[in-house]
């Protein structure tokens, strides 16, 4: 994934997440998108904080950030690249289909800014392929393949 130069980044606020994802507080895991290469890569940031509600319980003496927020987190990072491809995406709703060759490689903590770079692996009308890695200064913290189906909310609702 290239790094961004000053003039060239995409960001995306979390207004703007917020147009393009359905998630809303507490499990909207994307706080801003630091840049992008439309239906190619993107790479998104999530703040942990101490304030974070999951820390309640995961655990209350030794707080550690879960490694599968972490993969929703960098699911809902590709999801915003995804999703601004399409003009009627307030119709459009995409779901997990599968998450392969996950990985853990060290403990997310509060305080920590986990970095999620995302890239493309396959792309057809309905289904993507995605590959992602999460950082935290600087270091892999997890990885994971996920697939993904977008869905018409006209045909769910029928369901």
């Amino acid at each position: 994934m290239p790094e961004p130069t000053p003039t060239s980044p995409r960001t995306i606020d979390v207004q703007g997440i917020m147009d393009l994802l359905p998630h809303r507080y507490p499990i909207l895991l994307v706080d801003r998108i630091l840049d992008y290469e439309p239906g190619q890569w993107v790479r998104g940031l999530k703040n942990i904080s101490m304030s974070d509600q999951i820390f309640q319980g995961h655990f209350p003496k030794r707080p550690v950030f879960p490694g599968v927020l972490i993969v929703e987190a960098m699911a809902q990072t590709g999801g915003c690249l995804i999703m601004q491809q399409f003009e009627d995406r307030a119709k459009k709703v995409i779901y997990f289909m599968g998450i392969d060759a996950v990985k853990f490689r060290k403990p997310v903590l509060p305080g920590d800014q986990l970095i999620m770079e995302v890239k493309v692996v396959s792309m057809k009308p309905r289904i993507c392929k995605m590959r992602g890695e999460a950082f935290v200064d600087g270091q892999k913290v997890a990885e994971a393949e996920f697939m993904s189906m977008l869905m018409d909310l006209v045909e769910e609702e029928s369901k």
